[in-house]
């Protein structure tokens, strides 16, 4: 494979990061790009070969453009985390740095003289709300609820690129299990402490995919000449109690402390209904009809490897 230049936004995120490794090892170059443009990683500022980061400013709407000629491809991930309590003020910031960083670049990319090969754009399985066990896929119509309005105004902000003559990719990422992957590190520390059990019954699925994974499956979209929505999520979808029990038996804790809906929406609000008790069985129908091949299908194995 010929070296590729590969701006990455996010790139200081668990994605981000594990993907701009990932590229690196094999010989590409990474512009990242970031709100700050002190060297990546723990030693990057003694490594001559630390990428370049390119500053940005979503909210006044500025970036160094000209670092952004003859890339070969742009990955979005960038957006303020949704975790916490959501304020008017958080929801807001969610929705923000998503929708208008993508406008930003979407600007950005038309006005470009070489512009890359493919923009990778960032979503999530919100997309689709709440929908019990309905099987979701790529053609599965937009749900509803905040998460599913961020994501369809976050894929919608990227609408306009395609016409610059650069190959869109929508991807629907669900719950990471990962080293570093912050729901999986909480719900570990809950579990080592013999608190772990099902959440307000435990019946709603949950839609994950393995940090390797994830990074496999950009890069496979990146390489591919496919376009639209992808949904990164394994193949096999989990209720909520069974995730719990395989954590709890890759960690050898107990699992039978429940916690019951409201005492998760008083703790929480609306956050905690979204992600923990929303119900999104999610299939990666549009990764297999593109002949992405997992290494870790099954939950047990991706648990075994985050852990």
């Amino acid at each position: 494979m010929n070296p590729m230049r590969v701006a990455i936004t996010g790139i200081r995120g668990l994605i981000g990061g594990a993907l701009a490794a990932s590229l690196r090892a094999d010989g590409h170059e990474i512009v990242g790009v970031s709100r700050r443009t002190d060297p990546v990683g723990a030693s990057a500022a003694a490594d001559e070969t630390a990428e370049r980061t390119v500053a940005w400013d979503v909210a006044a709407g500025t970036i160094d453009a000209s670092a952004l000629e003859g890339l070969d491809a742009i990955v979005h991930l960038a957006g303020e985390s949704i975790g916490g309590r959501w304020t008017d003020r958080r929801k807001a910031a969610i929705m923000s740095s998503r929708v208008e960083s993508t406008r930003l670049l979407a600007g950005v990319v038309r006005e470009l003289d070489a512009k890359p090969s493919v923009f990778v754009c960032g979503s999530a399985i919100g997309f689709y709300g709440d929908r019990g066990d309905e099987e979701l896929t790529e053609r599965s119509l937009p749900g509803d609820g905040f998460l599913a309005d961020v994501c369809m105004r976050w894929e919608r902000a990227a609408v306009p690129i395609p016409d610059s003559g650069v190959r869109l990719v929508r991807i629907r990422t669900g719950l990471v299990v990962g080293s570093g992957a912050e729901a999986i590190d909480r719900m570990a520390t809950i579990t080592r402490l013999g608190a772990g059990g099902p959440l307000g019954g435990g019946r709603q699925w949950w839609s994950w995919i393995s940090l390797d994974d994830e990074v496999r499956a950009i890069r496979h979209l990146i390489d591919s000449d496919a376009s639209g929505a992808f949904n990164l999520t394994a193949p096999n979808p989990v209720r909520q109690r069974d995730f719990q029990r395989a954590l709890s038996a890759a960690l050898r804790r107990p699992s039978f402390m429940p916690a019951p809906q409201f005492a998760i929406r008083a703790a929480l609000g609306e956050v905690g209904q979204s992600l923990l008790l929303d119900s999104t069985r999610v299939l990666p129908d549009a990764l297999a009809e593109d002949g992405f091949e997992f290494i870790h299908p099954q939950l047990d194995g991706a648990l075994a490897e985050a852990l």
